[in-house]
């Protein structure tokens, strides 16, 4: 990398998600220079166009430094709804350096008439919820989160990660390591051939994963959802389109 002074002008993209990867594709065509940035938690990440870099910042004073000394013009929050960490500090950080900052966040699920939804807040109180609801567990919440099923020793878990979960884990527990997206008919032969009886998700939103939720309904089976933590108040857009423009008014003004 050469002197601060002949860096030109770039977008950073906190990303990690199909629409992260998407508006870097479309910055990229309209040759604006973007660096996207991944957490690091998976594997063999799906890489997205243009630069990418790996690892934190620091919290938000290293996020504020990074971003002065890399001449980052605008920042795109386009994690996953549940970062909480990265979203907090994104705020806190393009606050302090002065640099405009753009959720993109996808829409949340939202239950069809006759869908047999429970809510919570947390995957502790999924984990709570979850014997009155059945005893063979579909758990599609991430391997991060398997701890909170550790005590149900009664019931027996499906649990599909893209990478290796690490203990401690329910006893009676499937790992199925895989990476969407998923076809609703894939999803509710799954259900099927495991004797599914409750489902447990996370309400990330989207199309590449909303399959199961369309087996369950097919299927009749409860699913408990786990609300998004709340987010910092900054400007928020739900498609990859207006990020686009979003982002191309600031690197033109």
């Amino acid at each position: 990398m050469g002197s601060k002074g002949s860096i030109a002008a770039r977008v950073l993209i906190l990303g990690g998600t199909s629409e992260a990867r998407a508006l870097a594709a479309g910055l990229v065509a309209r040759d604006v220079p973007v660096v996207s940035s991944l957490a690091g938690r998976v594997a063999r990440p799906a890489l997205p166009e243009g630069e990418v870099r790996v690892g934190g910042f620091g919290g938000p004073d290293g996020l504020a430094r990074w971003l002065a000394e890399n001449r980052i013009t605008a920042v795109v929050d386009a994690t996953h709804p549940f970062a909480e960490r990265i979203g907090a500090s994104a705020a806190t950080g393009t606050a302090r350096a002065g640099v405009p900052l753009l959720r993109l966040q996808r829409p949340g699920w939202e239950p069809a008439p006759g869908d047999d939804w429970h809510w919570t807040d947390t995957l502790d109180s999924a984990a709570e919820l979850v014997p009155s609801l059945g005893s063979r567990v579909f758990l599609t919440s991430g391997r991060q989160g398997l701890a909170a099923f550790a005590g149900l020793t009664d019931l027996w878990f499906l649990a599909r990660c893209v990478d290796p979960p690490e203990p401690p884990l329910p006893p009676r527990i499937e790992v199925l390591l895989s990476r969407g997206p998923y076809r609703a008919e894939d999803e509710l032969a799954l259900l099927r051939a495991h004797r599914i009886e409750v489902l447990v998700t996370k309400d990330s939103g989207g199309t590449m994963t909303e399959g199961k939720l369309v087996a369950a309904r097919a299927h009749g089976i409860p699913v408990v959802v786990v609300r998004r933590p709340p987010r910092p108040p900054v400007p928020t857009v739900a498609r990859v389109e207006q990020a686009l423009e979003w982002t191309l008014e600031r690197m033109t003004s």
